[in-house]
Formats: C-alpha cells, structure tokens, sequence
C-alpha cells in the first residue's frame, strides 16, 4: 500500500469537502408591489401658441390727410376713443352743399303740391286738360323723391365727415402707428394704419393629433373617461415657469390638418397682468378626464418582447414567475397606464429578477424600491396622473 503524502492529502481534502455539506438555499426573494385598481388623472402636455382674444387692423374709412395722430403707441384704448383726425374741409363743404340741396328740394314741394291742388279744380270744369293735371300731381311726387334722396346725401355727407376721426373699434392695446401726420391716406388702401389686440382674456391654440383627439372622445362615450367639472388646462411658460391661471376649454377644430394629423384646441385664459402676449410659444397640459378604473405599473416593471408588445412578470400559482403581456397605450408620470393583462391582486416583479426565468420558484417580499399608493396626488409633467395603483406587496 503507498504511502499517502501531505500534498495527495491536502488534494483530496479539497475535492470532498472535508467537512459537512451546506444546506441547500430557498427560493430567491423578488421585490414586488400588489395591483390595485383607482382613479387615475389623465393629462396630456402639448405644444401652443397664444393668440389675441379680438384683434382689429384700423384702416380709414375716407380719404385725406392725417392732422393729428390722438394715441400713445403701446397703450391701452377704449372702444369709441379717438385715435387719427383726417383733414374735415372737403367733407364740411359737402354736407353744406348737400344741406342747402335739401332746403331747395322742401320748398319745390310746396310750390308743387300747391299747383297740383289748382291744376285738380280745373280739370274739373275742363279749364284745362287731363293731362295737365296729371303732370302737375307727378311733378309734386317727384319732389317729395327729391327730398327723399337730398336727405339721404346729406346724411351719407355727414357720415362720411365723422369718419375724419378714426375711433377704435374695439377695446385692448394698440401697437405702433404705420402712418405718421401729414401721410395720405385712402379708403381702398389694403395697409393698416394700426393694430390693436385685447389680450385679456386670451387665447392658447394647442396643436392636437386627431387620433387622440377620437380615442378620448370615444373613452368619454364609452365612461371609461369623466370629466367632472369640464375640461382643465395649465400653462408653462417659455422659461418653464407655471402660469397662475387656469385656462378653459373652448372648442376643438373641427377640421384635421391633412399635412399633420393635427386639430386645433383652443384654450381661453384670464390674463389681467399681461404676462401672455400673442405668438408666444407654451406647453398646456390637458386633463382629459378620470379613470374611475385605472391600473398604474412601474416604468422599470415593464420590458418588451421580440415583437415589441409590453410584458412584466408576476408571481403566479406555486410562487413561480410567469410572463403576463400588457396593453399598455400610455404613460402617466413615471409608471404605464394598463388596460388589459392585469388584474387587482396580483404580485408584480420590481426587483431581483434580473438573472431569473420564467417558471422559476421565488419568494416574494415588499419592495422597497417602488412605494406608490391609490390616489396619489397629480405629478408635474408630460402625462401626469392622479393615483398610483400598484401598492406594496407582502
């Protein structure tokens, strides 16, 4: 027999072990969160441009030379106040021709009317003919027309010399004059002598896809949406600052832009400090309504398939990992919206499978890095919702 060395010892000793075998380790542990169903908040953050509530060009209504511009540039006008005096002479000149026309026409009625009575007493006893008299009742009908007509041009006249003073057609501020004292202007002329804008309230046109437009308007036929209150919009501004007002939903367009897919929303909002000032380029973010059913899952519980489709595993029957597909058609803050593959109750991997397959027995434990409750409050963002839906597993 040979003789057993300390090296061939030391060998053997690690390859058996040299002691007790370990017990065999339990399942490994997963972080999961339970499925719970709630209210949700959908939102949608969209791109806008702010428009003037009204928005008149101030054109001249007759022709002349400006003699005095009644306006500061830039400040705030009423409807009816003057802003431009056009040179009055030529149209004084015309309502005093078109008076003194009018005083002739009223005394021809009288020295025709007088002679129609008299010509009607002698066509009586044949001192003269018919048609004589029947020329004198015409000639005193004409003369009434007459003063009809003078009438009618003197009060075209004295239009025509009131419009020497340009008024504001409506209320808001007015911009730069295009025109100075001692221009021409015209009635036909196509440029505006200026612009004003009322700016409180005003408008926020949100450019919308028609095809989210349809499926929330199918959602709100359906009662899948409410919309308790009516529709609500928040502002952000161009320095990503959020406006303090709250905007109102007015219509939406009834007409698709067939380059973009896109409707008009249009949005109205309060702007008594003058912050909004048309063209200016926002975000509005749109509640759509509530979802009185809503399922909320982590964005980081959620992969996707070979295909594409969004899957997430769940702890099944026996403890054991199986892949669930999702429908998941939006995100709401930081989790998915789901639709269709879950149900409430069940235990929705977040951590600790990353190395594990599906069919594999685990142990569930509360997660520890996802927390979200039922009813949260709104978060701040593209797709902000109420409510987290998922809530700690056991």
């Amino acid at each position: 027999m040979k003789k057993i060395t300390p090296a061939l010892a030391l060998l053997l000793s690690a390859c058996g072990g040299g002691g007790e075998q370990q017990a065999p380790a339990g399942p490994p542990e997963v972080g999961v969160v339970t499925v719970k169903e709630g209210a949700v908040t959908l939102s949608s953050e969209l791109p806008g441009r702010t428009t003037a509530f009204e928005t008149a060009d101030v054109r001249p209504q007759v022709n002349g030379l400006i003699l005095q511009r009644l306006f500061q540039e830039g400040d705030m006008v009423r409807a009816g106040q003057p802003l431009y005096r056009i040179d009055a002479s030529p149209y004084e000149a015309q309502v005093a021709s078109a008076r003194a026309a009018l005083v002739r026409a009223r005394a021809n009625i009288a020295n025709t009317a007088a002679l129609a009575r008299r010509y009607g007493e002698l066509v009586k006893i044949n001192a003269i003919s018919r048609q004589e008299a029947e020329n004198a009742v015409a000639s005193a009908a004409q003369a009434k027309a007459d003063v009809a007509a003078q009438e009618a041009a003197l009060r075209s006249a004295q239009i025509d010399l009131g419009r020497t003073t340009i008024r504001a057609p409506i209320s808001g501020r007015i911009g730069r004059s295009t025109y100075t004292v001692g221009a021409l202007v015209s009635a036909s002329q196509t440029d505006a002598l200026t612009v004003i804008q009322r700016l409180d309230p005003i408008f926020v046109d949100i450019q919308q896809s028609s095809a989210d437009v349809l499926r929330m308007r199918q959602e709100l036929l359906s009662g899948n949406l409410s919309q308790s209150g009516g529709a609500r919009v928040r502002l952000k501004l161009e320095d990503g600052s959020t406006y303090g007002e709250e905007g109102t939903l007015k219509f939406t367009d009834v007409t698709v832009d067939p380059s973009t897919g896109s409707q008009i929303v249009r949005v109205q909002f309060g702007n008594p400090r003058g912050l909004l000032l048309p063209g200016m380029y926002v975000r509005a973010d749109l509640v759509e309504g509530t979802r009185s059913n809503g399922i909320l899952v982590p964005q980081s519980a959620v992969s996707r398939d070979e295909k594409g489709n969004p899957t997430t595993l769940v702890v099944g029957a026996g403890s054991k990992l199986e892949v669930r597909k999702l429908t998941a058609p939006r995100t709401v803050g930081t989790n998915w919206l789901v639709t269709a593959g879950l149900k409430p109750g069940d235990k929705i991997v977040v951590d600790g499978a990353q190395m594990l397959r599906p069919g594999m027995p685990v142990k569930p434990v509360a997660a520890q890095a996802a927390k979200p409750a039922a009813g949260a409050p709104a978060q701040q963002g593209q797709n902000a919702g109420q409510g987290q839906n998922a809530e700690q597993g056991q």
